[in-house]
């Protein structure tokens, strides 16, 4: 199949040097994966595959973490493994039942240090009812692995009549965030850099599926859910405004971002609209709901900063993000060539 637009090696190598979540990788995945796997489970283009097995309708995701430092404030790499693929399965309004993990390590890596890693996967993993059945172990050469790599799968369950999908945006749907913005990357930088700006930020690295839970059991008509992670608010809302052919409009007075967090983008020169969070995700819903929705979320530590950022709009061109500053002005947000800042998940 040929491309429309082909990547140049060049092109790919940066993609996979930075994450996801930028111009470029969107092109890889949508050039060169997408084509050659393309079946009717993967182009659902959702956080998890849906599929039914008999009578029950399942989830079933993947990720890998290659995250440096492997401890930092707020979490490790065990943590994020098993709260970003508990997230990924309620993205898709499962109930989350199972998790594998496989480990790419490399020689040399302290036992103490697996020891810890491994007990905090644990930790989180039964904080979020679900068991670690199966895995792989590998080991590389020192020097090649960077310590610690892990990939984790997760399978859960989805109750009758649940479909949150991005298909299912729709012209006059409010646009909520469970959080605040843009702390796990600046908590990672900071640590990863060795800076201080004397404050304590921390990721907000969280399980999110208890609040996911709670919406769609007090009755709320979820259309789309998605966790803010590699690309941050802004590529998440570019994708799914091009899947759904509509046009998103934010407002940047009702962005929830902690001022220690604003500050330190502003000295460093990053954006966080588009830095990743690991405990934070977009919800598209009736707006004669989000009165209930943001009660029910703001009943939880991970919800607390719950609140309405914008709306969806008719698309005068499918895939646009507009922003409303502070300053009265509307200006278009686009995706990134790259990722501002790699290897934070």
């Amino acid at each position: 199949m040929e491309l429309i637009c082909p990547l140049p090696l060049q092109y790919a190598q940066i993609v996979m040097a930075h994450g996801g979540g930028g111009r470029l990788m969107q092109q890889l995945l949508s050039q060169v994966v997408q084509p050659i796997f393309s079946n009717e489970y993967l182009n659902q283009q959702h956080d998890s595959a849906i599929f039914s097995v008999g009578e029950q309708k399942l989830a079933f995701t993947s990720d890998s973490y290659v995250i440096k430092p492997l401890f930092f404030n707020g979490g490790d790499i065990g943590k994020l493994a098993v709260c970003g693929t508990v997230n990924d399965l309620a993205m898709s309004g499962a109930k989350p039942l199972f998790l594998s993990c496989s480990l790419i390590i490399e020689e040399g890596l302290p036992i103490e240090t697996l020891q810890s890693i491994l007990q905090s996967m644990q930790k989180t993993a039964s904080e979020a009812g679900v068991f670690i059945v199966t895995g792989d172990t590998k080991v590389v050469d020192k020097g090649k692995g960077d310590g610690l790599y892990i990939n984790t799968a997760g399978v859960g369950v989805l109750a009758d009549g649940v479909n949150v999908n991005p298909k299912r945006i729709e012209v006059g749907d409010a646009v909520l965030v469970s959080g605040d913005l843009a702390r796990h990357g600046v908590a990672v930088m900071l640590q990863r850099e060795g800076l201080d700006f004397d404050s304590e930020i921390a990721s907000d690295c969280a399980l999110l599926s208890p609040l996911v839970q709670d919406l769609i059991h007090a009755g709320i008509d979820i259309h789309c859910l998605r966790d803010l992670t590699r690309g941050g608010l802004a590529s998440c809302l570019i994708e799914l405004a091009s899947h759904a052919k509509v046009q998103i409009e934010i407002n940047e007075t009702d962005l929830p971002i902690q001022e220690a967090v604003r500050s330190a983008c502003e000295i460093l020169g990053f954006d966080p609209l588009y830095i990743a969070n690991e405990g934070c995700f977009a919800l598209f819903l009736p707006p004669e709901q989000v009165e209930i929705a943001l009660a029910v979320l703001q009943r939880h530590a991970a919800g607390a900063q719950a609140c309405q950022i914008g709306r969806v709009k008719n698309a005068h061109e499918h895939g646009l993000l507009s922003l409303n500053t502070a300053m009265g002005v509307t200006r278009r947000l686009d995706l990134l060539s790259g990722e501002q800042l790699p290897r934070i998940c």
